[in-house]
């Protein structure tokens, strides 16, 4: 070939449909899609935040201001901003709060990398500079910190109250604090001078009616089950749980199996040993000494007809999740096979009874001696007060188990983010050319937490920032801002106090996030054809093919 391309086709080699942007405006479209998500969550921060409702397709509603359903609730197509939704959903699983910070974060670190790449840095370099700063930003999270044990109880308080603020739960959260306090302090386990909770064994059940007052937090566990006979006993003293986990039936039998019966007297027979054996069964529950049990399948007609006679409180399908936690609670075996079924395999519980909730009945098992898994009962007015009520309860009780694993607390109101970007700045002057700029950036970033609590607040984020720096250069760490009264105060007087990890987390994941966008110069999505192109007419190419050579 003589070099000369004028003649050739140009080479297509993505399918018909598909986009395609380079370089810079990839670039930029990606950031500009990652911001929108942080600038959606950003008037939701802080204790003045408002809320959002969103309404899904089936008209169902949804009223809340947590960073992570909001993100989850508007189900976000584009892919750079699915990325900072990932970051919310990532803080959600970790340590359960700070979902709306780590998206705003993130949208203000890739608002920063946008002023910088005006400036005609690198992306690479950016991405190196907020690598720097994040490590800087951790490290000095880590020396500020003020450590906690599980016996502050009013610092705990003060922790899930912070974690409520803001949502619509607020007007309870002294009670609301407290409960989730108590709660975690029973379930907590202590080892090797650490402590750890999981908090699924914290189990929320919601009913409407009463008001947000009304939760409560239950010794043991809540079933929404009701017993199986109505001559069972309704409430059963000193109750001696059993915990079984197959059915108290008679098995089908299995495949073409089949019973050939040729007279009545061999049907009496066959039915009267079906219904011994269903005897027996209960007998063998009855010896165990049990006065209350739980199946996790079915009961059968006439052995709950026994076991009414037998004067036993019975459930059955009760979910497993809720039998492990039952187990947890009274202390009992959780049994496969009825036949091994003895008193060492029984838990206890002060009392077991029956109780209409909002028209349902359901079964309380309380009053158990150590309970090792609690229920919080959650009421209030409407349904969409109740739903934002436990995503209250979940962040506060998520943050405390946060708090007390790593055993350290830092200042709230915007002071911890202060403090970091003052670090992170006077690290940036021990760098000379463009990563220092990066790094700057970083700590600027930072600040979009105080600046948007101020400005939700409806204080001017401008001066409220001023004073917050000239706090801070006189080394009073722990000042933040305090929206009710627009001052600056002790945060830890205050009682603003937020876990360490929380913060950790939220750096972590939104500084990571934006690294990766920045890294992106090239976006390829394909054309959504699912089936091959028509044939043309006269049987030419299809559209899109390269041309045959």
């Amino acid at each position: 070939m003589n070099g000369n391309s004028g003649g050739m086709q140009p080479v297509i080699i993505l399918p018909e449909g598909a986009m395609r942007s380079k370089g810079r405006d990839a670039l930029k479209a990606n950031i500009a899609a990652a911001k929108a998500v942080g600038e959606t969550v950003r008037t939701t921060l802080g204790p003045k935040g408002m809320d959002k409702m969103l309404v899904d397709s089936m008209g169902d509603v949804v009223i809340t201001n947590d960073g992570a359903t909001i993100l989850d609730e508007m189900q976000i197509e584009n892919p750079a901003a699915k990325m900072m939704v990932e970051v919310a959903k990532t803080q959600d699983k970790i340590v359960g709060d700070g979902t709306t910070t780590a998206a705003v974060l993130g949208g203000e670190l890739l608002k920063k990398a946008e002023d910088l790449l005006d400036q005609d840095i690198h992306p690479t370099v950016i991405a190196k500079g907020f690598r720097m700063a994040k490590e800087k930003a951790l490290e000095t999270l880590d020396k500020i910190a003020i450590d906690i044990s599980i016996k502050d109880t009013r610092t705990l308080e003060q922790i899930a109250e912070t974690a409520m603020t803001g949502k619509s739960a607020e007007k309870a959260s002294k009670e609301l604090a407290e409960l989730a306090v108590k709660a975690i302090s029973r379930v907590a386990e202590t080892g090797e001078g650490n402590v750890w909770v999981d908090t699924d064994n914290i189990k929320m059940e919601k009913k409407e009616g009463g008001s947000m007052s009304d939760t409560q937090l239950i010794e043991g566990i809540l079933i929404d089950k009701e017993r199986v006979h109505s001559s069972m006993p309704g409430r059963v003293e000193k109750a001696k749980v059993a915990l079984l986990e197959s059915a108290l039936e008679i098995k089908e039998l299995e495949g073409d199996a089949k019973i050939s019966i040729d007279s009545p007297d061999k049907l009496q027979a066959f039915l009267d040993g079906q219904e011994k054996s269903l005897k027996d069964m209960v007998e063998k529950v009855v010896k165990s000494g049990a006065t209350v049990m739980f199946c996790q399948k079915g009961i059968d007609d006439a052995a709950q007809h026994y076991l009414a006679k037998a004067g036993i409180l019975a459930a059955r399908r009760v979910k497993k999740s809720d039998m492990e936690k039952l187990a947890k609670a009274t202390g009992a075996s959780i049994i496969s096979n009825i036949n091994d079924l003895g008193s060492k395999d029984l838990g206890y519980a002060g009392v077991a009874y029956e109780k209409k909730i909002a028209g349902d009945d359901m079964i309380f098992v309380e009053q158990c001696k150590s309970p090792k898994a609690v229920t919080i009962l959650i009421r209030g007015g409407t349904e969409h007060i109740i739903d934002e009520v436990e995503r209250a309860m979940e962040d506060a009780i998520k943050g405390l188990a946060s708090a007390l694993e790593l055993g350290k607390i830092v200042a709230g109101g915007g002071a911890s983010e202060i403090e970091v970007s003052k670090a992170v700045r006077k690290y940036a002057e021990s760098f000379k050319g463009r990563e220092q700029l990066a790094i700057s950036g970083f700590a600027d970033a930072i600040e979009i937490i105080p600046r948007a609590l101020a400005e939700n607040a409806g204080l001017d984020p401008i001066d409220k920032l001023a004073a917050l720096r000239s706090h801070h250069d006189k080394d009073e760490a722990l000042s933040g801002l305090d929206v009710f009264s627009g001052t600056i105060q002790d945060m830890r007087k205050q009682g603003v106090v937020e876990p360490l990890k929380i913060k950790l987390q939220a750096i972590k994941s939104a500084s990571e996030a934006a690294e990766m966008i920045l890294r992106i110069d090239d976006m390829i999505s394909s054309g959504k054809s699912e089936k091959m192109p028509p044939m043309p007419p006269g049987g030419g190419m299809p559209p899109g093919m390269p041309p045959m050579m």
